[in-house]
């Protein structure tokens, strides 16, 4: 680019010198050569040079001023100082010469400075467009999902953000919103939680609250009155368990309840729940089924003897009279596989995915006049979890309920 451009000035210096046919060759060129941004020397056709040295000089072999003083035109020289080098042919009262031209070192670094300039201007014009469509592309994404945490700090969990990026932006929009609709679970949970708490805790209170009125009558037979504080007693008991599943369930939650470690004989555990709750089957003629393999298990004995007492005594409290309950207990490989079947209702296929939560109850599997607060199966799965082991319920409506337990042999060793 520098080296056309020096051509064409050259050409033009010739055509000028030409066009003035009194100049002298000599003081002519000299005056283009101050006045210009360029270094000119002119070789005679002895390859003499014939104006004033210029510092740094122009220096230039005889071979490429030879070339030049026949016509040819010289582009890519070395001028000793990295600057471009040309030469031209031109004559002047019948004689050749060679004109040679380089750009002036404060000129050539007034170009590059120039470009320079051109190539900021342009990146810094690029560079704001980028930083414009950065902010609208990254800077946006995040100020909604600062909105969205600002409204979920004042407990406003029923937020989404849309998004069709697959990016890192795009997966972080997708996690918070997981996380919404996580948090808003629990919160409708806990919402929940509150509702049947206070729903089985005002049940009791209420009847208490209307025998006790009761009792401050008079005219009341003695049958009566032991009518009435047989209930209150039978409330207050109620009371109490609920308030006891409550503080277990919590404990089991937050990991407080300590875990007590032994090795003991789990089929006999099994025959021994068995036995303490036969005045509950044996009331409703209940026949108890027991298969059980002599297995010896590392755990905590407490916690799975509340499992298989919780266990059997819903199977016998959903069980129809003169039914029978089949325990089982296998060994297969690791596990100690524990299995309750009773002939009752059984549990619908869409009940199942919420039998494990607190005060959850399935209507339709139950009477009116079997009591309950619905936590027995929420603490069975969490000393169940709390053993690294897995409880699965089946049998459909109509046919009964199967609850499997499953439980590693040794403590702390995950199925």
């Amino acid at each position: 680019m520098m080296q056309e451009s020096l051509i064409s000035n050259g050409k033009k210096i010739i055509q000028t010198y030409r066009s003035t046919s009194s100049a002298d060759l000599i003081p002519f060129m000299q005056s283009v050569a101050s006045i210009s941004n360029n270094a000119v020397q002119i070789y005679n056709s002895s390859g003499q040079p014939l104006l004033k040295e210029v510092n740094p000089p122009i220096r230039v072999v005889r071979s490429n001023v030879d070339h030049v003083l026949k016509g040819g035109i010289e582009r890519n020289l070395e001028s000793g100082d990295h600057l471009p080098l040309i030469g031209l042919p031109f004559q002047s009262q019948g004689k050749s010469y060679a004109l040679f031209m380089r750009p002036e070192t404060n000129s050539f670094f007034a170009e590059i400075a120039k470009a320079m300039r051109t190539v900021l201007i342009f990146v810094l014009l690029a560079g704001s467009v980028l930083i414009l469509v950065a902010s609208r592309y990254i800077v946006e994404p995040v100020l909604r999902l600062t909105e969205a945490t600002r409204l979920m700090a004042h407990g406003n969990f029923d937020v989404a953000i849309r998004t069709q990026r697959k990016d890192e932006i795009g997966q972080l929009t997708t996690s918070f919103n997981e996380m919404a609709q996580e948090l808003a679970n629990l919160d409708r949970m806990r919402q929940q939680f509150v509702a049947n708490v206070s729903h089985e805790i005002q049940t009791p209170l209420t009847s208490i609250s209307g025998f006790t009125k009761a009792l401050k009558q008079k005219r009341m037979t003695e049958d009566s009155r032991l009518h009435y504080l047989t209930i209150i007693e039978e409330e207050s008991e109620r009371l109490s368990r609920l308030s006891q599943n409550l503080l277990r369930l919590s404990a089991l939650q937050e990991g407080h309840h300590p875990v007590k470690i032994g090795t003991f004989r789990l089929d006999e555990q099994i025959r021994k729940v068995v036995i303490a709750l036969e005045p509950q089957w044996a009331g409703k003629q209940i026949d108890i089924d027991l298969r059980l393999d002599v297995i010896t298990v590392e755990a905590d004995e407490d916690q799975l003897s509340q499992v298989w007492t919780n266990l059997l005594s819903n199977s016998i409290k959903f069980s129809p009279s003169h039914s029978s309950i089949l325990v089982e207990c296998k060994l297969l490989d690791d596990l100690a596989i524990v299995s309750i079947k009773d002939q009752g209702l059984g549990i619908p296929d869409e009940e199942r995915i919420d039998i494990f939560k607190p005060f959850h109850k399935v209507d339709k599997a139950r009477d009116r006049s079997i009591t309950g607060n619905g936590l027995g199966l929420s603490i069975v799965k969490q000393i169940v979890d709390i053993h690294r082991g897995k409880i699965q319920v089946s049998g459909g409506a109509g046919e009964g309920s199967i609850f499997t337990v499953r439980i590693p042999l040794h403590y702390g060793k995950i199925e």
